[in-house]
């Protein structure tokens, strides 16, 4: 999210130590400087329990991008080759706009 920080942020600490207030810390890029080391490290072992907890299976026995329904899919091809390159095309400018 990019907008919502605009317009909340949570309210405390986001580092009782440092004395660092989630309003303390910019929107953007510019918040990857400011939460510490250690935190860092809290977000990515938190991500990696997440991971190995409920979708390790999914890696080993699984089709990948296998979700049980089709996404843009279509019967002719020439609009399935559309409807995917609308969708790179917003994607790219998605990451365009975050910038």
């Amino acid at each position: 999210g990019y907008i919502t920080p605009e317009y909340c942020k949570f309210p405390g600490y986001l580092s009782p130590s440092l004395n660092l207030k989630f309003s303390d810390v910019p929107n953007g890029l510019a918040a990857l400087s400011k939460v510490p080391g250690l935190g860092w490290v809290q977000i990515i072992f938190f991500a990696g329990v997440i991971e190995g907890a409920f979708g390790f299976d999914d890696y080993k026995n699984g089709t990948p991008g296998e979700y049980g329904w089709k996404v843009l899919t279509a019967d002719d091809s020439g609009e399935k080759s559309n409807k995917l390159s609308a969708e790179l095309a917003n994607g790219r400018l998605a990451m365009m706009a975050i910038i």
